[in-house]
């Protein structure tokens, strides 16, 4: 008995019993009906497909509570700070007990073994839908599967790979298979749905032809299959149905749903009732980037490294510009800058917010009255440490009670644009077409056409190294604080050993601060860092300075921190798996 209870956790590989109730597809509801009778006509079938689409499957941080899974997946890189606990990736205390190492291994083999049940039961009862509706709900059940061991692949390498449901027995027998080989499997159950599904929907936005060749080409270019990467791109592409959304603020908002740009998405019908994102319908989330002075706690905040690393109208990194005033750092930047942390002396959630430490009243401008300047360090000690506050996709709908309706978009097509460039840079194939694709992105910023190249920095290098620089930062600018884009790029890259091996820096102590700054003339702060080859900032000289202090310290041990530990618990109780190397 011992044994079958601890059997029932290995990998969530066993047979699932699935039923509907009103919020969709419960995992094991004992009260409802087993899966030995569901699945019996067309209603069915597609509920349990729904299944399929539930946020826990495909936010890199789902249901996680704060201080469990460090927020957005962007705490697990350099892009992030906060004022106390760095999360077990960016403090590289992770290992095979951390909770969120066995909620993500967990909640990827569930939809695993979801998606094997349904291939099983469909089959057994495909007399139910006509053979297009069959074609296409399979279609999206291998879509679900290949998406879940692309990211058991990436994070975790050679893992156990399964397309039936198993026994007891085949799950205590079950080993770890090369994830190339896996990958040549993800890659087939990829075209399968891109052959089986439409390329849009009338209503219900469900996975399409593109979505199945953009997550090809993601896990692809992930896994450094260059020709993989630019094909699978090049053909999502070529189905001229998606364009960039016009302006790069307005894309992020809650008002703005189901566009051009959105390849795939979760469902966004209320009868699925899934299309939230599920990191800010938490409002205790949404209070730990919001300043104080708009009711937050204002506990986390963009990073120096970040916030550095954009851009001068130029097109010029912040040492070399001749543009970038230290004293005014928010002048002449890629306009991405601004959309992503908020300005200095602009409006932010109805009130203005400014956090230089003499800033001790501000305005609210929804009721014209003057208040305390809680975003200041100079009025709350729990303002931003580094005066940095997170402006991407903030908007009114956060006033009342923090909860925000926004759509959750898996990638768009800004990434493809990307990843056909880089695939194509990789190959040393550079031609054209790459320089179109950075453009086009890099323009949209500025909110013009790619073809109008005196209103913004086109790119025109063609040298393989200094695009794949110049690629790199794009992607950094672009993707910020979406999840996890940063923490993939620098694991795939090999740059975590440079970039999680760094300090966090905040703004001095407050007296610090204004006798060696702000008495001095010197605010924000006296100079750029020097910014390397791959567009990382060193604070080294401004921490010899005295002009920054140090509040934490990242770390990254190369030798075994590019893949994640599996689960203690699946080592001990099956002796086919291996754990990875150091752990």
């Amino acid at each position: 008995m011992n044994k079958i209870i601890i059997a029932l956790s290995i990998l969530t590989l066993l047979t699932l019993s699935i039923s509907c109730n009103k919020n969709g597809l419960d995992l094991n509801p004992l009260s409802e009906g087993s899966s030995e009778t569901w699945y019996s006509n067309d209603t069915e079938l597609r509920s349990s497909l729904d299944y399929l689409y539930s946020r826990e499957f495909w936010n890199p941080d789902p249901d996680a509570l704060y201080y469990d899974f460090g927020g957005k997946a962007d705490a697990w890189s350099d892009d992030w700070s906060n004022r106390s606990n760095l999360s077990a990736i960016a403090s590289g205390t992770i290992n095979g007990e951390t909770s969120m190492i066995s909620a993500f291994w967990s909640r990827y083999y569930r939809a695993v073994a979801a998606s094997n049940l349904f291939l099983e039961k469909i089959e057994v009862n495909k007399n139910v839908v006509s053979e297009e509706t069959y074609g296409k709900y399979t279609a999206e059940a291998r879509f679900a599967r290949a998406s879940m061991y692309a990211n058991l692949i990436f994070y975790w390498g050679d893992v156990p790979y399964f397309e039936r449901t198993l026994s007891i027995d085949d799950a205590f027998a079950m080993g770890r298979v090369d994830k190339k080989e896996i990958l040549q499997k993800i890659y087939a159950d990829y075209d399968y749905a891109a052959s089986k599904l439409p390329e849009s929907y009338s209503d219900t936005k469900y996975a399409t032809k593109g979505a199945a060749l953009a997550l090809k080409a993601r896990i692809a270019l992930y896994m450094g299959d260059w020709q993989t990467a630019r094909d699978a791109a090049k053909a999502c592409i070529d189905l001229d149905i998606y364009q960039l959304y016009p302006s790069f603020k307005e894309l992020f908002l809650s008002k703005t749903k189901q566009t051009s740009e959105a390849i795939f998405s979760l469902p966004t019908s209320d009868k699925v009732g899934r299309w939230e994102d599920n990191f800010w319908m938490n409002p205790e989330n949404a209070r730990h980037i919001t300043p104080r002075s708009n009711g937050g706690s204002m506990f986390v905040w963009p990073s120096l490294d970040l916030f550095y690393s954009f851009l001068c109208t130029d097109g010029l990194p912040v040492d070399e510009s001749p543009l970038f005033d230290p004293q005014n750092p928010f002048k002449n930047r890629d306009p991405r800058c601004t959309e992503t942390i908020v300005e200095f002396g602009t409006e932010h959630g109805g009130v203005i917010y400014q956090p230089h430490p003499d800033s001790l009243e501000t305005l609210n401008v929804i009721t014209g009255a003057r208040i305390r300047n809680k975003g200041s360090l100079g009025v709350d000690q729990y303002a931003s440490w580094n005066g940095l506050s997170w402006k991407k996709g903030y908007d009114s709908d956060w006033y009342d009670d923090f909860i925000v309706s926004r759509e959750h978009i898996i990638i768009r097509y800004a990434e493809i644009l990307m990843i056909y460039a880089e695939a194509k840079i990789e190959l040393n194939e550079i031609d054209q077409s790459v320089l179109d694709a950075l453009n086009k992105v890099r323009s949209r910023a500025y909110g013009v056409k790619y073809t109008d190249t005196s209103s913004y920095p086109e790119i025109t290098a063609t040298d393989q190294q200094s695009l794949r620089q110049t690629l790199r930062i794009e992607r950094r600018m672009e993707f910020a604080f979406e999840g996890r884009y940063r923490h993939a790029d620098i694991i795939r890259w090999r740059l975590a050993e440079k970039v999680l091996n760094k300090k966090m820096y905040a703004m001095l102590n407050l007296k610090e601060l204004r006798e060696r700054i702000v008495e001095k003339g010197l605010w924000f702060l006296p100079e750029a860092p020097s910014i390397d080859e791959d567009g990382v900032p060193d604070f080294s000289s401004l921490e010899v300075k005295n002009y920054l202090r140090v509040i934490a310290v990242r770390s990254f041990n190369k030798s075994r921190h590019y893949l994640w530990p599996l689960p203690t618990k699946e080592i001990l109780i099956n002796k086919n798996i291996k754990q990875n190397p150091g752990y």
